[in-house]
Formats: C-alpha cells, structure tokens, sequence
C-alpha cells in the first residue's frame, strides 16, 4: 500500500518503535473533529463526543454526522477540524500567556481557514477584541474558500487577503505568525488517496524547499521578539525538524521549549502528533522566536494596509425570524418560504436556534429566498 520510501523515511523520522503504530493506524478509519465557535455556541451538540485535551472548544466524535444537513453548521457555530490540527491552536494559547493585548498576527497559508478560526477565537478570548487577525492565502481558489469560512465563523477583527508570502515587504509588523506551510501531505494519508499516490522523496525535498523559501520570505515581517508558529500535517523530519534547523542557521531564529505534552512526540526542536498516539491524524508545530524584545507599541492594523476583506455580518440589522430545522434547511437548500402570517413584511433575516443564517424578502403571500446561490446545498435535504 505505502511506498517502502516512506516507511523508511517514517522510521528515520519517529524512530523504529514508533513507525509499526502508525502505519496500522493508516489503515484505520480516519477521525472526525469539530472546534465550538464559542460566540455562537457554548456546548457541543453531538452526542457521544469527547472533548479534545489540547482545545478548550474541540470535540472528537463518535460518528461522522451529514454536516450539511445540520443548519448549526452553515451558521458557523462550530467548524469541522481533526483534533490534531487543533495543536498548533494550543501552542497559540500558550504564546498569548507570555504576550500583550492588542496583538497583530498574520495567518499565512490560511486555507481553508481551520486554524485562522481557531486563532481569532483565542484571540477574542485574550483580549475581546483588541488584536488584529490578517489571514492570508495566495492561491486565488483557495482564497475563496477562506474568505467564505472567514465570514461564516464572523469576526470582525479577522480579515483575509490573497499575496504571495514575498509581497508583504520587510517591515516588522507582526507579533506572531502562523506559518502552516503545504507539505506532502503524510499526515492526510487516511483522508486522502491522493496524498499516497502523490508522495515521493522529491515532493518531500521539493515542499522542505518551498517552506524554507517561505520562512525566508515572511521572517522580515515579524517584529524583534515575535513568535513564528511553524507547522505541517507531515510526519518526515525533512520538512518539520530539518526546516527547523535550517531557520535556526540561516534566520538566526530560536526554537522555544513549549514544555511536555502528552501524546505528542518531542522532536528535536517541536511536537508531532502521530495516529495511533492520538485520535487524530498527523500534524508538526514548533514555536521559533525572533532576537531582540518585543516593542509592543510598535502597533499596526494589517487589516487595514493590506486592504483586507472583511466579514460581512449576517444581516444584523434586519428583523429576525426564528425557524425550525426544516423551514432553515429549505431556506439553505434555496427553496421558496412561506412564513407566517405574524411575520415582518419586509427584507428580514433567517435564524435558526437564535443563528442568523441569512436575508430573505417576506412579501406576505411568499417569502423571496435571497441566500447566496453559491453558498447553497446541493444535496437532497430530504
């Protein structure tokens, strides 16, 4: 099934005890994880679910639900995420105890916006409201992804843009940044077939390249005494620890000790989450800091000089009117409403469990569905 490439790469990585658990859970079935967006939702609505250690809003799931039949969903009250890629949000938190409010962080390779989320939702908890979130994506399609789960998750301190790593100058204007660099995928082999067929030890040498050019690219943007959050959802120590090193020697950065935490595996310079050591898949962090002290005065709103977009709220100023699953399920599948005779004439908003979902226009003898068509669900709601 695997290519004997990487297993060998794998047991150099983990070490030869580590390597046999891991390659009998890729032949599991994958795990299914979601994080609260805790402005919307404050339990988690799944039964069986068990909270993720490392996550104060994360929950693994006994089962697979159809996430698109769940209004909850489509109303950004929680995001769907492995509780793996929850880790580097838990390191995030950590770095927030050591730093100030009103803080600038960039999300770099953002999409599809799960740890941008995660982020603003740590964010809003440090300081309510005062940091500054740019998340950024520069592949234009996926950048569309992004700023749709941006506007879904709806924080008005989150904003994204589309721009190569290289574009954003040499100014220090940033406190920390996530860099959470494309990779070769080991870490999605149970997600994605794909990722098997595609790997090979010259993707492996070619995404440590790219990620090497990358830190190279963004490193003049973090202030002196910032924190750089390095990341991949891969196992091999080429990319993760061997990057690593490489912006130890040639950025001149220092790798922080984040201390011990169980069930990740202590690398030579970060963590890394392995499946048969966690429910989840796989997923590297490390925390590198910049010499000198961070001048927290030195505040900028990268929102607004790199003309980010924001996120629209959804119709907040409008009349709200409360449906039920089925009426909310309708109104997200595009269909034509008829409400009630007590409900406002008039554009008005669509909630669901006190969500809003989205406008709609109540003429009295029918009710104009003006969901976005995009946004729409294609499957049978029935």
């Amino acid at each position: 099934m695997f290519d004997p490439r990487f297993i060998h790469l794998l047991e150099e990585s983990v070490g030869p005890s580590e390597a046999p658990r891991v390659l009998d859970a890729l032949g599991e079935e994958p795990s299914v994880g979601v994080r609260l967006n805790p402005a919307k939702l404050r339990e988690c609505p799944f039964q069986g679910a068990t909270p993720v250690p490392w996550s104060p809003y994360g929950y693994l799931l006994a089962e697979r639900p159809v996430f698109t039949l769940d209004p909850l969903f489509h109303a950004g009250a929680y995001y769907v995420q492995d509780p793996s890629a929850m880790f580097p949000g838990h390191l995030f938190r950590l770095l927030l105890e050591r730093l100030p409010q009103g803080l600038s962080v960039l999300d770099l390779c953002a999409a599809p916006g799960g740890k941008t989320t995660d982020l603003a939702a740590s964010l809003r908890a440090h300081d309510g409201g005062k940091s500054y979130l740019l998340a950024n994506e520069v592949m234009r399609a996926r950048y569309s992804v992004l700023r749709a789960n941006a506007a879904t998750w709806g924080d008005s301190q989150v904003g994204t843009v589309s721009r190569d790593p290289s574009a954003f100058g040499s100014a220090e204007l940033f406190d920390v940044i996530l860099a959470d660099v494309p990779c070769s995928g080991e870490g999605m082999f149970r997600k994605e077939s794909k990722a098997v067929e595609d790997w090979s030890p010259e993707t492996v040498e070619f995404c440590a390249a790219r990620a090497r050019r990358i830190l190279s690219d963004i490193w003049p943007t973090l202030k002196e005494g910032g924190y750089l959050l390095f990341s991949t959802c891969t196992f091999n120590r080429t990319e993760n620890d061997g990057t690593v090193a490489w912006a130890r020697e040639q950025l001149g950065a220092i790798t922080e000790d984040m201390g011990e935490w169980d069930p990740a595996l202590r690398t030579g310079y970060g963590y890394l989450m392995l499946p048969g050591r966690v429910k989840g898949e796989g997923q590297y962090a490390a925390v590198l800091r910049k010499k000198g002290s961070l001048d927290s005065l030195r505040r900028a709103n990268p929102l607004a000089l790199f003309r980010a977009e924001l996120p629209a709220g959804p119709e907040s100023a409008l009349p709200r009117w409360e449906t039920d699953m089925a009426t909310a399920l309708q109104y997200l599948h595009g269909d034509a409403l008829r409400l009630p005779p007590e409900a406002p004439l008039g554009p008005l908003c669509i909630c669901y469990k006190g969500l809003p979902l989205g406008e709609a226009k109540n003429l009295g003898s029918r009710c104009n569905n003006l969901y976005p068509k995009a946004k729409r669900i294609k499957m049978d709601i029935r």
